[in-house]
């Protein structure tokens, strides 16, 4: 009996030992594979660091076609992905000197927009190799220099016929007939309007440090300065007649003048805020000053006044050029107040509500 006894327990411990070998053996795979996953979650994503490396250090060659003719001109090399079409336009320069850099137009494709000297070769290169079509956009002038020449030109000239130099007018009808005060008067308000528009553009504007073709220069000029010569023809003849309703119509009509140049240097010192331009500009808001609570009615106040003041100038001086003037003004100024309000619409929809472009209620 006790040999059996012995045998039964023996055959008893044979059977316990496998199944602790195996509980053991599971145990350190169980740890062993928590231990493998907690190294993989704590390595990440893998990172394609070896390919970060070469697009950091890789170059571009800039193949410039021309646009007419598709017949290729010169290959810019070393080009890096920070560079810019500025840049590319520069070494374009240096391996064809007889183009400025301002007259050349480079387009992804023939017939598409130019672009622009900020846009980075990065962003429109889709291989190493990329295809840009020139265009030779002709002389080129700077911006500031437009608009100097479109506000300096009449400041002089309206001069010249208040004046009254002996080539223009007859010696002996301008000695003997006197001026109305309204000539004087309109002599004051024409030339401070673009002495306003002179000192903004020097010192307030933001102008841009692009370039425009040299005709957009001449057509500027040819029609301030031909207008101008047109009003200021009438307004200082001999023969002049004052407006209809005498000093009444004269009174009101400068003080609405005033009032218009004030509200419209004060909207633009108010655009030149740095918190109002760039792309990470906010709409401008009413403050303090009254001049700007027409920010709550229209998008473009600058215009509006700008408008209201030739409106008042016409009725000032009740003369044909005048009124002729404000009407293609108001036309011209109407279209760019419609572009830059879809612009505002699509930023700050939200600070659109109700807003007209340029004329409360109406436009």
């Amino acid at each position: 009996m006790f040999r059996r006894q012995k045998l039964l327990a023996s055959e008893r411990k044979r059977e316990l030992f496998p199944q602790r070998g195996t509980q053991s053996l599971l145990k350190n795979d169980m740890r062993n594979f928590h231990s493998l996953s907690r190294f993989v979650l704590s390595v990440g994503p893998l990172r394609p660091t070896t390919a970060v490396k070469r697009s950091k250090s890789s170059h571009f060659e800039i193949e410039v076609l021309d646009a007419h003719t598709r017949k290729q001109i010169c290959i810019v090399d070393k080009v890096t992905q920070t560079s810019t079409i500025h840049d590319v336009k520069q070494k374009f320069h240096k391996a064809c000197p007889k183009w400025c850099p301002s007259q050349i137009g480079l387009q992804l494709e023939c017939g598409g927009p130019f672009l622009r000297d900020s846009v980075t070769i990065h962003s429109v290169a889709s291989s190493s190799i990329v295809t840009l079509y020139f265009t030779d956009l002709g002389q080129q002038v700077r911006w500031v220099t437009v608009f100097l020449a479109e506000y300096t030109g009449p400041l002089l000239i309206y001069f010249l016929f208040y004046l009254r130099i002996p080539y223009i007018y007859d010696v002996k009808e301008s000695a003997g007939n006197s001026r109305h005060p309204v000539v004087h008067l309109a002599c004051v308000c024409h030339c401070a309007h673009y002495l306003r528009c002179l000192l903004e553009t020097l010192f307030v504007h933001k102008v841009s440090a692009g370039h425009t073709p040299l005709k957009n220069l001449m057509k500027s000029c040819a029609f301030y300065w031909g207008f101008t010569s047109w009003m200021a023809y009438y307004i200082n003849h001999p023969q002049y007649t004052p407006p209809s309703f005498g000093n009444r119509q004269i009174l009101v009509s400068a003080i609405s003048f005033l009032i218009c140049e004030a509200g419209n240097h004060f909207i633009n010192v108010m655009l030149s805020h740095p918190s109002h331009t760039g792309n990470n500009a906010c709409f401008p808001s009413p403050n303090y000053n009254p001049f700007t609570w027409i920010f709550f009615l229209v998008s473009c106040p600058n215009y509006t006044y700008e408008l209201g003041a030739w409106i008042s100038f016409t009725v000032m001086t009740q003369t044909l050029p005048v009124g002729i003037f404000t009407l293609l003004m108001s036309i011209q100024m109407s279209l760019w107040a419609q572009k830059k309000h879809k612009i505002y619409l699509k930023k700050f929809n939200s600070y659109m509500h109700r807003k007209s472009a340029i004329i409360p209620l109406i436009l």
